[in-house]
């Protein structure tokens, strides 16, 4: 039986929508997704009081450059937690930070990229991180940079505004070392502290175009990202960051993720940590 819709979605506006997002951002949609591109875009085609899928597209089309943003940012999915997949934090912790302090002693520089850093969290809890491993470390010079695709996502990461529910997950000590608890019109909320946000620059880019940085970087999170993008579009983006890395550089990678028949530049540390050679 088919599906009862409020408005008309064919195979064919799908594989439309398919080939714009492609061209866009590189994104590979599966008909896995063709009911998440449905609920996603009929909202903008309320919104803009349209009435059919054709009609959003040619509006799409027709240079509207603002309305190729929303249609962006509708697409693409932005889940994410504090300290997600929270082995990368302890081998930053334990591993990486300790091997840092040694390999960049003459330049006392960390250069850390979270590529694809949605609403924040990432860059924060790596952020978070090194401030407190290197608090005996206090001239050293750490800098984040966090980009995302979605505009609207950086736009949140960069204000550091959070509901409690979000920070239910990290330990007393931490929330009340990092975090400001709100009151009246800011009850039920928390905001970063201001000390994370001086290492942090939040930008939006698309992973497609040409990069401004020139790098090198000592350590890059590219976190369930390129499960998106298909097989020749991750090679080309996993060499563009072995180009942009530091000798020995750490690359860290989502969970259901390999580098497997995709680049041959990286050596595996395990748990989805790689390693430029």
């Amino acid at each position: 039986m088919a599906k009862v819709r409020e408005y008309e979605y064919t195979d064919k506006d799908f594989k439309i929508v398919q080939k714009l997002v492609s061209e866009h951002t590189g994104i590979n949609l599966t008909e896995a997704k063709k009911d998440l591109v449905y609920g996603r875009l009929s909202k903008r085609i309320r919104k803009l009081d349209l009435s059919t899928f054709q009609e959003y597209i040619n509006y799409v089309n027709d240079d509207h450059e603002t309305e190729l943003i929303n249609f962006i940012n509708a697409i693409t999915t932005n889940l994410t937690s504090f300290f997600r997949e929270n082995h990368h934090f302890e081998y930053l912790k334990n591993t990486l930070i300790p091997e840092l302090l040694h390999r960049n002693e003459d330049t006392r520089k960390i250069r850390i990229w979270s590529a694809g850093c949605s609403t924040g969290e990432e860059p924060y809890s790596i952020a978070i991180t090194f401030l407190e491993a290197l608090e005996q470390h206090s001239n050293w010079d750490v800098r984040i940079l966090a980009t995302d695709l979605d505009t609207n996502v950086v736009a949140t990461a960069s204000a550091g505004r959070y509901t409690e529910e979000r920070v239910t997950g990290i330990d007393k000590a931490t929330k009340k070392r990092w975090f400001l608890k709100g009151s009246g019109n800011n009850a039920g909320y928390v905001r970063v502290s201001r000390e994370l946000q001086e290492i942090i620059t939040f930008k939006s880019l698309n992973l497609m175009n040409q990069w401004p940085m020139k790098g090198s970087f000592d350590i890059i999170f590219c976190r369930n990202v390129v499960i998106y993008f298909d097989k020749p579009t991750q090679r080309v983006l996993f060499d563009r960051y072995a180009n942009i890395m530091s000798d020995n550089g750490s690359l860290f990678i989502g969970h259901s993720e390999t580098l497997f028949k995709v680049s041959d530049r990286f050596k595996s540390i395990g748990n989805t940590i790689y390693q430029k050679k």
